[in-house]
């Protein structure tokens, strides 16, 4: 169960209050000034090309057409071009040389994001034409899936600067919140963790609360078990307490049953999500509602392509693939069906794809996991930035 004081409450609130009022000159002071962020003046959304493959560019091609930044100019790489190190030729590439990446959270503007690598526990900004800069890190245990594998705004990020992250320790799974030039402070701790299926998502629910996927830890018992954090969908508001609007206000789960989640996400402006799940012989897609049981997938795989972060609105739903090295695009249609027919894009450009969001601009963010399991290019892992498909604008809120 979650071990939290009094005491320990208490203070956070009080920090948090101080962190609202003096959040400018504690982002000044973070790192030199790093924490001011750049990406206030969000760019206008126009309608791009699929990703789907066309006869003649490849998919990763159809990313370039987005506009170059302001002041600089962007050419297409030569034909077959190769990563030469660190340095990537392709432009919809935005970081290099990371380490696995867990989780991408999306700035205010779009231009930049923050990169939770899983088995370190930094936490990087990342921008188009700049070095990635460590602004925190987390101590984390990567071992059995576990690490730093969720990532997200605070939910009034714009007046308090907060992060919140879910990462694994050698004793538990947990929630950690993270202000400018401060420690991580746990505030949901004691989620259980074991050998194995530790890893976590996390996205922002509403206005004031977080929705944290976790998984079973390797008891599959547990996870039908309510008075048991693991394998569970919760919601909580920022201090780790149970979201006063939940179904039962005294209880954070609002839904049971998740084996070894790989992302969960939410629609804008509503209180559905959608999480990923990795069954024995199937990988599926839920979607939920406070309230509701999850009841069946809405979506399998029987292919176990490895499902992991997804990106959700009205109009698009978009899964990063680990083990199939892709991304599936689907259309959600009224009540949890699905109109047209999903499609693969980016299959084998990247390799495996982990971490899906998007910013206000409506470009779909993407973070590799190759040195992961996979095979990594010279200069793996990475952070892409693409169009999403064609009429659609995926978003992790």
């Amino acid at each position: 169960m979650a071990v939290r004081t009094g005491d320990r409450r208490s203070a956070s609130r009080a920090a948090h209050r101080r962190t609202v009022a003096g959040v400018a000159l504690l982002a000044a002071a973070l790192l030199g000034g790093c924490a001011e962020f750049p990406d206030q003046h969000p760019e206008s959304w126009r309608e791009q090309p699929s990703l789907r493959p066309q006869a003649g560019p490849q998919p990763r091609i159809e990313g370039r057409q987005q506009p170059p930044d302001e002041g600089q100019t962007e050419a297409s790489p030569p034909e077959n071009a190769e990563p030469d190190g660190c340095e990537d030729p392709d432009p919809s590439v935005v970081a290099t040389c990371l380490g696995a990446v867990g989780d991408v959270a999306v700035l205010p503007g779009g231009r930049g994001a923050l990169v939770g690598e899983r088995r370190t526990g930094r936490i990087m900004l990342v921008e188009p034409g700049s070095e990635p800069r460590e602004l925190a890190r987390v101590e984390v245990d990567p071992t059995g899936g576990g690490g730093l594998t969720g990532l997200t705004l605070s939910p009034s990020y714009a007046e308090d600067g907060l992060l919140y992250a879910y990462a694994t320790t050698p004793t538990d799974n947990r929630v950690v919140r993270i202000a400018p030039g401060d420690p991580p402070e746990p505030i949901l701790t004691g989620i259980p963790r074991g050998s194995g299926r530790n890893a976590g998502g996390i996205a922002t629910s509403g206005s004031e609360a977080l929705l944290v996927a976790t998984g079973d830890a390797g008891s599959p018992a547990e996870a039908d078990d309510r008075s048991v954090l693991a394998g569970k969908v919760l919601r909580i508001d920022t201090f780790g307490d149970p979201a006063q609007d939940n179904p039962d206000p005294r209880s954070a789960v609002i839904a049971t049953g998740l084996r070894a989640p790989g992302g969960v996400c939410t629609r804008p402006n509503t209180s559905s999500y959608w999480v990923t799940d990795r069954l024995p012989e199937r990988d599926v897609l839920y979607r939920g509602s406070p309230g509701e049981r999850l009841g069946s997938p809405a979506w399998s795989w029987r292919d176990g392509p490895g499902v992991a972060g997804c990106a959700a609105s009205e109009g698009l739903l978009v899964v990063a693939l680990t083990d199939a090295s892709a991304v599936y695009t689907m259309r959600p249609g009224p009540e949890g069906t699905f109109t047209g027919e999903p499609e693969r894009a980016l299959e084998d450009d990247y390799g495996r794809l982990r971490a899906a969001t998007s910013g206000p601009n409506g470009m779909l963010w993407l973070g590799t996991s190759n040195k992961a399991g996979g095979k990594p290019v010279s200069s793996d892992d990475r952070v892409i930035r693409i169009q999403p498909p064609n009429g659609g604008t995926a978003g992790k809120e």
